[in-house]
């Protein structure tokens, strides 16, 4: 079985399935959904095209680096006197700070050779969840053979240098979430319309695991020229 890897890095991540209203919450991983709705960008599919084809691969993520939770208030605006209602109102918009993942897709190797080519030349702007969260660095790591376990479990850690001098002494365990059905999980996380005027949704089961005390040593998959501007800073605070 064939399996593109994705590495989703940068200062902020979004990815929100059940928020409501004012408030846009967000998961602690990347979703599905979330993932699917920036292949299909970089694919130059519209909103109202179908992603059934995207939607029925195999998808699993790896926590390498978790990063933080953080809120950010912000004023939106309509059009005065638009629906009677006031043309300003708060709203709360959580987003997770400083954080690398590893996403996985399992199926086809022509479909994800075709995904694969699309992230390297997107047609239209890759974000994470939401508009304001661009990636940073090369998002597609290429496709290997094997299973969606075997690869998140094997893949070299992708923490950025100073996380891994921040954790040089610990036990790494890394967490992963993997479509499953015999998970115990569910998500509304399927997407099977991003239409504006009817987005839809599916559930699917995951499972969770801990990946404990791996070293997570270096096998030839990954980046070894990340480029990290706040590199000297984050030094001489640890020192």
């Amino acid at each position: 079985m064939a399996v593109l890897v994705l590495r989703l890095a940068g200062p902020l991540q979004s990815w929100g399935i059940s928020s409501k209203f004012n408030t846009r919450e967000s998961g602690t991983e990347p979703s599905k959904s979330g993932v699917i709705g920036m292949i299909a960008a970089a694919l130059g599919r519209r909103r109202s095209e179908p992603v059934g084809d995207l939607a029925a691969l195999r998808f699993g993520v790896r926590k390498d680096q978790e990063g933080r939770i953080i809120e950010d208030f912000h004023m939106a605006h309509i059009p005065e006197g638009a629906h009677n209602k006031p043309n300003s109102y708060l709203t709360r918009r959580y987003y997770i700070s400083d954080a690398i993942f590893l996403a996985a897709l399992e199926g086809d190797r022509g479909k994800l050779e075709e995904i694969d080519e699309a992230l390297r030349h997107p047609t239209f702007p890759l974000y994470m969840g939401r508009r304001s969260c661009p990636p940073s660095g090369r998002v597609s790591m290429g496709i290997f053979e094997g299973s969606l376990e075997e690869i998140l479990n094997g893949f070299e850690w992708q923490a950025a240098e100073w996380y891994k001098k921040k954790r040089r002494n610990e036990e790494i365990h890394l967490e992963t979430v993997i479509d499953s059905e015999d998970g115990r999980e569910e998500l509304d996380d399927i997407p099977v319309s991003f239409d504006q005027k009817r987005r839809a949704y599916r559930r699917r089961t995951v499972e969770r695991k801990i990946i404990r005390g791996r070293a997570f040593h270096s096998d030839g998959h990954g980046i070894g020229t990340d480029h990290d501007a706040m590199a000297e800073l984050r030094e001489e605070v640890l020192q």
